[in-house]
């Protein structure tokens, strides 16, 4: 009875954690109504896992500076899951990641880089870098693509 018990009971925490997990993945994107590489990311973030909650906004700078975006990290879209900014073309795998890194206020890839997710251009991939936010205001590169 006791083992039976004990079953129920990890079965339990293993399902919990699941549907934990599953709350993690819900992403909210805020964007402008005329973005089409907007539309290109959220697919992008559907294909790999995200329930997104998109937002059109009527004024995208206000909501980044609301959001904490400095400008110097801006891009055209800003996404928060967590409570922390994804700003611009950020690959999905770095978001997965980004729920790691509790000392970041988030993750971005400044401007519109070729090849980006929802920035494809045929076969041209220009390199470009994932910078974190630091809550101390430092900015640190996380990834190159």
């Amino acid at each position: 009875m006791l083992g039976k018990l004990r079953l129920i009971a990890l079965a339990g925490l293993f399902i919990g954690g699941l549907a934990q997990a599953a709350d993690n993945l819900t992403i909210d994107v805020h964007r402008d109504a005329n973005c089409g590489c907007c539309k290109d990311w959220i697919l992008h973030l559907e294909n790999n896992g995200f329930t997104v909650n998109d937002h059109v906004e009527a004024n995208m700078g206000s909501f980044k500076q609301t959001a904490g975006v400095p400008p110097r990290l801006g891009s055209c879209h800003t996404a928060i899951i967590n409570g922390q900014f994804v700003e611009g073309h950020v690959p999905a795998e770095q978001i997965h990641l980004l729920q790691n890194r509790p000392d970041l206020l988030g993750i971005a890839v400044p401007g519109m880089p070729v090849g980006s997710p929802g920035m494809e251009y045929g076969d041209r991939k220009d390199p470009y870098q994932v910078v974190g936010l630091t809550r101390s205001g430092e900015v640190e590169v996380i990834a190159e693509y």
